[in-house]
């Protein structure tokens, strides 16, 4: 029999899952209808892969530096999960385009707009996802990372999770309403990000515009305002939903370093993660290694 966890977080992977759910059938029902007018823009990456920090992007360089919001999915609503927590998907925004966050992968999202999606190094995913739920959903120290990633992350054969949500992305790279980026040239060059960003939503890029963007999408200006950017909603309705206690550490301006799997995950794990990416996405593809898709996405001509 499985221990009621109510009232505290989970203090193991079989109490993590058995963790009730925050949505509902009728807020499943309400995305899956959703109808997106042709100007619409979707940020639709895998979770941890540069979501968050899409969305700022996206809201300052159609706003020209909004920060009047308290959760920057009130701004950019969570399409999967905007009727649960109360948010009109169907309204205007606060300027246009009208942007949405998603992690839906191609076959899912609903059609007719347009997406950017970011990818990243599926151990370095692994890894921020899993500090993102420690502290939130589970208790810290509770969980061993390598159990989490074995029995979480690393099961491609159950047709979802990272490895789907890629490929579904990635097999439509080539079309004009697709932008696909890759975080690790986000981080080097959030400039050019920015222009690509803008050209793609139709956004008209001055170089008053641009200074604002790179300033508000900085990691120091994020940092300063983490709590736009910890899903305080999602917090607050998981606390009452899901019975956890308040005051869960959801904030997702952290380090967001590249690389950060090598003092995070063992050998054992890191191999078999190479192991997935060459039975799984190598054949899809034609990738040996995520390195080789992401310099595919560069736009600079780095190797």
């Amino acid at each position: 029999m499985t221990t009621s966890t109510h009232g505290r977080r989970a203090r193991s992977l079989e109490e993590f899952r058995a963790r009730p759910s925050t949505s509902t059938e009728e807020g499943r029902t309400a995305w899956k209808s959703f109808q997106p007018r042709p100007t619409d823009v979707f940020i639709t990456p895998y979770g941890k892969s540069g979501t968050t920090w899409l969305q700022q992007i996206v809201h300052t360089l159609r706003t020209r530096g909004d920060l009047a919001f308290d959760d920057i999915s009130r701004v950019v609503p969570w399409l999967e999960t905007s009727y649960d927590l109360g948010l009109d998907i169907h309204a205007e925004q606060k300027a246009n385009p009208r942007a949405f966050k998603s992690h839906l992968n191609w076959h899912d999202i609903p059609k007719g707009a347009r997406y950017i999606v970011s990818i990243r190094n599926p151990k370095d995913v692994l890894v921020s996802g899993f500090r993102f739920m420690e502290g939130w959903f589970f208790e810290r120290g509770a969980i061993d990372i390598d159990e989490w990633a074995r029995e979480t992350f690393m099961k491609p054969e159950e047709g979802k999770g990272y490895w789907n949500h890629l490929i579904s992305w990635c097999e439509q790279r080539e079309r004009e309403d697709v932008l696909l980026l890759a975080y690790e040239q986000m981080k080097r060059d959030l400039t050019g990000t920015i222009c690509r960003v803008a050209d793609f939503t139709g956004v008209d890029l001055d170089d008053e515009l641009l200074q604002i963007t790179q300033h508000h999408a900085s990691f120091p200006f994020m940092l300063m305002h983490k709590d736009k950017f910890d899903d305080k909603m999602m917090r607050e309705r998981s606390e009452k939903v899901g019975g956890l206690p308040p005051g869960s550490d959801s904030a997702k301006v952290r380090k967001g370093e590249v690389g950060e799997h090598r003092n995070e995950l063992s050998p054992e794990i890191i191999a078999g993660l190479d192991t997935i990416w060459q039975r799984e996405i190598t054949p899809r593809l034609g990738f040996p290694h995520y390195e080789d898709l992401a310099a595919a996405l560069s736009w600079d001509g780095e190797r």
